[in-house]
């Protein structure tokens, strides 16, 4: 889990500006220790810190709002699989394969985009040990192709079917523009060198504390506590950035409940 690397990294490198801070203040001349150079650092030190947590605010919130949408996204497509399973059946018999198919679709999706999870049962599907977790995939692609000509090649007798036929194309465009927006959507990708200026502006920080801080427990402890939360902010943003792994990960709940509907008999 590198969002477990990267907050253990930025604890440490954090902890290590300030002891930094500590070990310089006392060799500094003792012209450099004086009130003003003091009240001085204590300025700057407040600039550094706003900024920071503005820019943390907003990467927060960036990331957030990025997850939260691509929850959105995959309960939508949960429902639009859920809808054209509904249509499929009342085709009856003529939508029975394409019934297949799209089953099978849904089963692959939850095996391949959760593999760590319970796989669905009662339900073939093609083999997902070598597809990704996100993004496409060509094996499913194909089983959305195979309904696809089979919707557009039937030729129903009855009226009411050809309707019936046609609301069932409807959805399948609308289940392919959900397919693409999910694909498409896979979080916010923080930039490596982005993270690295953000956590060498906290070194800085961190280094200025260290410098000012009085040399007694309750300092030192207060420098580790901020150290601990901010480290865990990290964690928290790169955890939000990949949405279908880690702590924060999208809940297969939506796909396996539009499977369950599929699988029902009535």
């Amino acid at each position: 889990m590198w969002e477990v690397s990267i907050s253990l990294a930025v604890f440490v490198l954090l902890c290590a500006s300030a002891a930094l801070g500590r070990y310089v203040r006392p060799r500094l001349p003792e012209a450099h220790r004086a009130r003003e150079t003091m009240e001085t650092m204590h300025l700057m030190i407040g600039m550094l810190v706003t900024f920071a947590a503005l820019v943390l605010g907003l990467l927060t919130a960036s990331v957030k709002s990025s997850f939260d949408r691509a929850v959105f996204e995959r309960r939508d497509y949960a429902l639009q699989l859920t809808q054209m399973d509904q249509c499929l059946r009342n085709l009856g018999p003529m939508g029975d394969e394409p019934r297949r198919l799209i089953k099978e679709y849904t089963a692959a999706i939850i095996a391949s985009t959760w593999p760590n999870e319970p796989h669905p049962t009662g339900v073939d599907y093609p083999d997902t040990s070598r597809m990704p977790l996100t993004g496409a995939s060509p094996a499913l692609e194909a089983l959305l192709n195979r309904a696809d000509v089979l919707l557009h090649t039937a030729q129903p007798t009855e009226p009411a079917l050809k309707g019936l036929l046609q609301d069932c194309i409807t959805d399948e465009h609308s289940l392919l523009a959900a397919r693409r927006t999910v694909i498409e959507s896979v979080g916010t990708r923080l930039s490596r060198p982005f993270l690295g200026v953000l956590v060498f502006w906290l070194m800085v920080v961190f280094s200025a504390f260290g410098l000012v801080a009085p040399r007694n427990t309750l300092s030192l402890l207060g420098i580790l506590l901020c150290a601990v939360s901010l480290s865990t902010v990290m964690f928290i943003i790169a955890d939000l950035s990949e949405p279908y792994s880690g702590f924060f990960s999208i809940s297969s709940e939506y796909m396996r409940n539009a499977l369950a509907s599929m699988m029902h008999p009535t």
